[in-house]
């Protein structure tokens, strides 16, 4: 543990820090990643429930288009009414597919006096005049019925609008402008009509269904906040070891002073091995030192 005291010095204090800091972030992200994945599931499963199952009749369908329950969106309506082609418009800024375009709105009255506004499908943008499209399909006249699926009333747009256009699908002012009775709380996006008009708009596509990457980015975050710990971790020890490496060299160093090259680094060299006499026995002193002095020439 003494190999790590360095880990409580305001430097390294500060890195960890640091690195607490930067995985707290990665964490929130992660966790916005699941809670985006969540919404995006409880979509997929209102349109799994709703967009096929059997129409809801008018008195069924009353109270959602007073007020919709976020649980019943996607979900059929049958209604059966008269359109107001005079109170149709055209939506503006409504790209489908990546192309930019239009939606046509149109109120259908039905008998108790009411209004409810459908969706009639999407138009691209003309080609002769621009702000508008080249032309809008006429509803079918006289009575007809309706399959309209759910949605939501959007909110007021802080821009305006040419005549005969809405910036959003804003049903309190739409009602406003139309001056009779409108059910504000959901519109119908139509799926079919009965008698059909001879032309409609482009009908729209089924939402999709597809939940995306969050779950694949959500596990990347918690991931990188991991990450940032395990290399806070590696560097601490590659700073253990170089201090490790660091004592020893010092320790090294301390010896040689101390007690030469060969203390404890080289072995001692051995003393030669002493010489014989003619006799094959072990000279003695004497006939150590006159051997060296015969060699020497005296």
């Amino acid at each position: 543990m003494r190999a790590y005291k360095f880990l409580f010095t305001g430097k390294w204090m500060g890195y960890l820090l640091l690195a607490a800091i930067f995985a707290s972030v990665c964490v929130g992200l992660g966790f916005w990643q699941m809670s985006r994945r969540t919404e995006v599931l409880a979509d997929i499963a209102k349109i799994n429930n709703n967009y096929s199952a059997p129409p809801l009749n008018y008195q069924q369908a009353r109270p959602q288009l007073e007020k919709l329950d976020p649980g019943k969106e996607w979900s059929q309506v049958s209604l059966t009414g008269t359109y107001d082609i005079a109170g149709q418009r055209v939506v503006r800024n409504r790209p489908l597919n990546g192309q930019p375009g239009y939606e046509v709105v149109v109120p259908l009255k039905l008998a108790d006096g009411e209004s409810v506004i459908i969706d009639r499908g999407w138009l691209p943008i003309g080609d002769k005049e621009g702000g508008r499209p080249d032309s809008i399909p006429e509803p079918v006249s006289g009575e007809v019925t309706v399959v309209a699926r759910l949605r939501p009333a959007e909110p007021k747009l802080q821009r305006g609008a040419p005549s005969g256009q809405l910036a959003s699908i804003d049903l309190t002012d739409y009602a406003k402008q139309l001056g009779y009775p409108v059910l504000t709380g959901a519109y119908g996006q139509i799926a079919s009509e009965s008698p059909a008009a001879a032309t409609n708009p482009a009908t729209f596509p089924m939402p999709s269904v597809d939940e995306g990457p969050h779950l694949s980015y959500e596990m990347q975050w918690f991931a990188f906040a991991v990450l940032f710990f395990v290399g806070y971790g590696y560097a601490a020890r590659q700073q253990a070891l170089g201090d490790l490496y660091a004592r020893e060299d010092a320790e090294a160093e301390d010896q040689e002073e101390i007690y030469g090259r060969g203390s404890a680094f080289q072995p001692r060299r051995k003393a030669p091995p002493r010489a014989k006499n003619r006799r094959g026995k072990r000279a003695t002193a004497e006939e150590e030192e006159d051997a060296l002095l015969d060699a020497q020439g005296f």
